[in-house]
């Protein structure tokens, strides 16, 4: 089962729990899943790396461009109250709080399949579940 076979309809999570009762059905059988979450996982985006991805997805130079000027150079201070620290430059991740930080992530990690038919990889912005289907 590769991972374009999943229905768009469900949810990752249904998707996961279908795969893994339908295999179930089958005498023998049996799955196993891995859930991951990644900790920090929209700071971990390399802005020129993701350029170059999706610059092969084959999105046009204008947005990539906006997409690396949107993630690079960008100055953070925490404030608390009326106290503000000193304002430092980030060039990696996705800026706090960003409704575009789950579509970069995943777009950023859009490469990482499954290699063997058996498997399935299911992504959903920052978590992911790899479902092992044996008999």
């Amino acid at each position: 089962m590769h991972i374009g076979r999943i229905d768009p309809q469900r949810t990752p999570s249904s998707s996961v729990v279908h795969t893994a009762l339908t295999h179930l059905e089958n005498k023998d059988s049996y799955v196993r899943l891995l859930f991951v979450d990644f900790t920090s996982a929209f700071n971990t985006i390399i802005p020129q790396t993701l350029v170059q991805k999706l610059t092969t997805l084959g999105l046009s130079l204008t947005l990539c461009n906006w997409v690396l000027d949107f993630l690079t150079d960008r100055p953070q201070s925490v404030r608390i109250h009326d106290i503000s620290s000193s304002s430092i430059t980030l060039s990696t991740g996705s800026p706090q709080g960003c409704v575009l930080s789950p579509l970069l992530f995943t777009l950023f990690t859009h490469d990482c399949s499954a290699i063997h038919p058996s498997c399935l990889i299911v992504k959903f912005a920052d978590d992911t579940a790899v479902v092992g289907q044996d008999r």
